[in-house]
């Protein structure tokens, strides 16, 4: 059984694994070393608990990340632990395993291909304390090429969702205003921090007593649209924040590009989260 986590952890983080990249993992794993020193350093954070959560990787997989992880250092402040599971019930199911043993002021969902800027949980840490009404802070996101990707969203629309997935780039020219609104690019492309909608789940940094509040991630989406639904609810708590201080590069992509099974998985799930929320069409 895991072991809660101390009460000198002011933050926690999970990372939910399943045959990822150990190479995206080892520098996700290594920048928020970093971060985590470095606010440390300016008196914003007492020590770090990392989760990483196995959602039933293969055994190659299991073996080669107990290696890789026989090489990390620990100490000063900075724990990583493994919590293998039996069986892979989705994303938001991973996550959802640590949450009963947090004892941390905040907690961090992460990607196992994100890497955090060196000053990112020290901006975002300062950004939760001095706005007393967020819940969360969602970063500034730059693809690996260096490029902003635009991870907050309004509230979606069916025709938006198809045209993103599926539509030509021709075709998606001629809706740029209503694909631009959508990603909130009108609020996210300045240095001014601002309310969203609907924060990415490649990086939430939220209060744990607001995600324990709403308990957590919905199990019922195995994969995508869980951070969509989760974001909307954790809105009832408090405001969810875009800050452009905090800062990350995300090595991930869209589902569309990911194979016919990831395709399923973002229809399933998106039809289950306007079944729920609310159908917009256009």
């Amino acid at each position: 059984m895991n072991q809660p986590t101390t009460s000198d952890s002011v933050l926690t983080v999970s990372i939910v694994l399943h045959n990822s990249s150990l190479t995206l993992l080892r520098g996700t794993v290594q920048s928020l070393r970093r971060a985590a020193q470095y606010a440390m350093a300016a008196g914003n954070l007492q020590g770090v608990t990392v989760w990483l959560v196995d959602n039933a990787s293969d055994d190659g997989f299991r073996a080669a990340l107990a290696d890789e992880m026989a090489h990390w250092s620990s100490g000063d402040g900075f724990e990583v632990r493994y919590a293998p599971q039996p069986c892979n019930r989705g994303f938001g199911f991973g996550h959802n395993t640590v949450l009963p043993d947090l004892q941390s002021e905040f907690h961090l969902v992460l990607n196992p291909d994100v890497e955090l800027a060196e000053d990112a949980l020290d901006k975002g840490l300062a950004a939760l304390r001095d706005n007393a009404a967020a819940v969360l802070v969602s970063p500034r996101v730059t693809g690996g090429g260096g490029e902003q990707e635009f991870l907050c969203k309004r509230y979606p629309s069916v025709l938006v969702l198809l045209l993103r997935g599926f539509a030509p780039g021709f075709v998606r020219r001629l809706f740029q205003r209503q694909l631009a609104a959508y990603e909130m690019r009108d609020l996210c492309s300045g240095a001014t921090p601002a309310g969203v909608d609907i924060a990415s789940g490649c990086f939430m940094l939220m209060r744990t007593a607001a995600l324990r509040a709403v308990g957590g991630f919905d199990e019922n989406f195995f994969l995508y649209f869980e951070d969509f639904d989760l974001s909307l609810r954790l809105a009832a708590q408090g405001r969810l924040l875009f800050d452009p201080a905090v800062r990350i590069v995300h090595h991930g992509g869209y589902a569309a590009s990911k194979g016919r099974r990831h395709l399923q998985y973002f229809v399933r799930s998106g039809i289950r989260f306007f079944q729920r929320h609310g159908w917009r069409f256009l």
